[in-house]
């Protein structure tokens, strides 16, 4: 596999296109097997086995043998899919200088997982509308004062009924949400609405933002939410999100449960272990969109459409200066809920957990021991999907949305 480097990586126009400003010497170790792998302007110029006395290298990757043939099956199993799930089980090894790495990361984890395109697999195809239709989805402002500050903030909507309040992950925004909107499935039963944190999408920053750097608490959190959801006068809604966004809703369902009409986290857990360094984030030597979307690529579902992968990550390459850093501020920092979920009442307001099983951000262990300590709390393993379900494979996810949907839909009722 390693010997077929540079024909499958010289003949993709679009990755070496992607690389066109990497030039390095880095080492691809394979069990005890070194090789030196030469790259100029994002082509292979050689693949040169090991070891050759006296070659330097910028960085190092080392896997076992058995650990590449993992990665490079057509749908690698989870854990193995993406080379920092391997880092981050302790399955592969990076050493050396980072900088380079982390500056061009999504294109050098492409030339590593190329050997997968010797055996392709069928690519479900997204979905298609016809030219000149338009979507049900409303976009509209809403002022709100947060932290004492005056804020615009962003918010679209589509469908009646029980309203369900979606909430972003860190260092996105609410088109995450844009095929729940579109599903008619979903908005017959239910108002769905889904807002940009400021600093996030169309919301601007409050005033001052410019001479500070920007964190996200726990407690500037929920007073986002809850301020939204008291100026448009929502009557008990359904909170739902997905990664802090599934974090936070834990602590909603704690101190505002009787406001709500239930949550649904979705990669949802009380504690995470950080597992990468943030400072990569927000650096003048290394692209934040860029590396922001490289950090989470393996984060989507190894099976999820590719029009729908990219559209995921579109939104990180997107995002303002540090912002996903300092939601990660929260994430990381300033959200340990691990001494209060066992006091959620899901008497009061129901608790619904849902987790892919690619993710290896939030594991699917963090989120059953997290389900396990809230009792009458429902949690399911979304086999196949990644980190971000509602935007990286809509469908897969909507079959184990909707039965939670229609369980708060009659228990409503």
């Amino acid at each position: 596999m390693i010997d077929r480097l540079l024909e499958l990586v010289n003949d993709d126009a679009a990755l070496v296109r992607r690389g066109r400003f990497f030039t390095c010497d880095f080492l691809v170790e394979v069990g005890e097997r070194p090789f030196h792998v030469s790259v100029a302007s994002g082509r292979i110029v050689s693949v040169t086995e090991g070891p050759v006395l006296m070659r330097p290298w910028r960085f190092a990757i080392r896997a076992s043998a058995d650990t590449w043939r993992e990665l490079w099956q057509p749908v690698p199993r989870a854990g193995f899919h993406d080379l920092l799930a391997l880092t981050r089980f302790g399955r592969a090894r990076i050493e050396g200088d980072l900088q380079p790495l982390m500056a061009n990361l999504r294109y050098v984890k492409e030339v590593l997982e190329a050997p997968r395109r010797l055996a392709a697999r069928a690519e479900a195809p997204a979905q298609s509308s016809e030219p000149g239709s338009i979507e049900p989805i409303r976009g509209r402002y809403v002022h709100l004062r947060l932290g004492g500050r005056p804020c615009r903030v962003y918010f679209e909507e589509a469908g009646a009924g029980i309203p369900l309040l979606c909430l972003h992950t860190a260092g996105a925004d609410g088109r995450q949400f844009r095929h729940l909107m579109n599903d008619p499935a979903v908005t017959a039963g239910f108002r769905v609405m889904a807002f940009d944190l400021p600093w996030h999408g169309k919301s601007t920053p409050p005033p001052g933002w410019h001479d500070e750097e920007y964190r996200l608490t726990t407690a500037a959190y929920v007073e986002a939410v809850m301020a939204f959801s008291r100026a448009l006068r929502l009557e008990r809604p359904v909170v739902m999100g997905c990664s802090m966004g599934g974090r936070i809703v834990l602590e909603l369902a704690h101190a505002h449960g009787r406001e709500l009409g239930g949550v649904i986290g979705l990669e949802a857990a009380d504690h995470q272990t950080p597992w990468y360094d943030t400072a990569w984030l927000h650096r003048p030597d290394v692209h934040g969109g860029e590396v922001s979307s490289a950090l989470v690529s393996g984060l989507v579902g190894a099976t999820a459409p590719e029009e729908y992968r990219w559209d995921t990550l579109w939104g990180y390459m997107q995002s303002g200066p540090g912002v996903f850093k300092g939601d990660l501020y929260f994430y990381r920092v300033d959200s340990d809920f691990r001494d209060r979920v066992a006091a959620i009442d899901t008497a009061v307001c129901p608790v619904h957990l849902l987790t892919g099983s690619y993710d290896f951000s939030c594991t699917p262990e963090d989120t059953l021991r997290t389900a396990a300590k809230i009792k009458g709390a429902s949690a399911q393993i979304m086999d196949g999907l990644g980190h971000f379900p509602m935007s990286e494979d809509p469908e897969r996810f909507r079959g184990y949305l909707l039965p939670v949907l229609e369980k708060i839909r009659a228990a409503r009722a």
